[in-house]
């Protein structure tokens, strides 16, 4: 019995030896997080501390938001950053693989317009001058400053966006044009938010938009442009006050985790990763130039969580002016 034993140890040494197959590490636990490229660096803050103070790995990658969702509804995330809420066909694929998930509402963002630091002319824009910029009816017609306001220099456009992966693309052109995902083409479009600081400050014509926080740190080399909401409104400029009491739109929005309902359940690891952002995100949403949401309505998404309550308080597509506790209680 005993030589049975070192013969069949034996053959696994060798084994191992001639495939070179590395000892498992079963104890090892991974927390893996995609999507937004907009909420990651909250996620990214939030999983640096959690790793020092909990020694569990927690990776965030950057498919952007739709990307990310095409992941987390196969089951290959336990926790996806969105910058705009799930729409009806992610339900659908997520439910026809099974994959519940509770929608956290995380941080405010609000969607900001930059233009070059060189240009002096535009002072402001108006939501039907940004349409006249970017609807599909503007694709190798609108190409001139002049264009979209008489009182502009016929200055060459140049145009910088979010991917069409983008939950920001999403969001943008909802606010703006009045339907998601409805853009002119023609423009330099990106997942990576850098690309576009560099293009529109490349450009003395150029004009682009993402985040507030990549604004917050590239904001020696733009300049972000106050938006009119409709005819007769003052221009308001993006700012912590501003998107926080809700004055500027229609840019302004909440951005999202969506939590796996069965790795919640199951993954003490995942549970202990989501209590630990909960209860820190109002210090490191505020460390990375987001805007934190007011305590009563964290408090409202913590009680959501505790309850490991599925689903979504949207109807599939990107709603403008929502309110967090009214958002949390059409989830039943």
């Amino acid at each position: 019995m005993q030589t049975q034993f070192v013969k069949s140890l034996s053959i696994a040494a060798l084994v191992t030896a001639v495939f070179n197959i590395q000892p498992i590490n079963a104890a090892e636990k991974i927390i893996k997080i995609d999507g937004s490229s907009t909420v990651y660096p909250i996620t990214e803050a939030v999983a640096e501390e959690f790793q020092i103070e909990k020694k569990t790995k927690v990776t965030v990658g950057i498919s952007g938001t739709g990307g990310g969702f095409k992941k987390f509804c196969r089951g290959e995330t336990d926790i996806q950053n969105a910058s705009r809420p799930i729409l009806k066909k992610e339900m659908e694929a997520c439910k026809e693989a099974g994959v519940q998930f509770i929608e956290l509402p995380v941080a405010y963002d609000g969607l900001t317009v930059v233009i070059n630091k060189n240009n002096d002319f535009v002072q402001s824009l108006s939501v039907e001058e940004l349409k006249k910029i970017w609807e599909p009816a503007a694709q190798g017609k609108i190409k001139s400053w002049k264009q979209v306001n008489a009182t502009f220099p016929d200055t060459p456009l140049k145009l910088f966006g979010a991917g069409s992966d983008s939950g920001t693309f999403d969001y943008f052109t909802e606010a703006i044009v009045g339907k998601a995902k409805s853009s002119r083409g023609d423009f330099t479009a990106s997942e990576d938010d850098n690309v576009l600081v560099q293009g529109v400050n490349s450009d003395k014509g150029g004009l682009g938009y993402f985040g507030f926080a990549y604004f917050e740190e590239n904001q020696d080399k733009l300049r972000a442009v106050p938006i009119v909401a409709k005819k007769g409104a003052p221009a308001v400029s993006p700012s912590f006050e501003t998107v926080k009491n809700g004055t500027y739109q229609p840019l302004s929005r909440p951005i999202f985790i969506y939590v796996n309902a069965t790795a919640a359940a199951f993954k003490p690891e995942v549970k202990a990763f989501i209590d630990f952002y909960l209860q820190n995100a109002p210090t490191l949403v505020k460390e990375v130039k987001y805007i934190p949401l007011p305590a009563n309505e964290y408090a409202a998404v913590t009680k959501h969580w505790k309850a490991l309550k599925p689903g979504t308080g949207f109807d599939g597509t990107p709603e403008i002016g929502v309110k967090i506790e009214d958002l949390l209680a059409r989830i039943k």
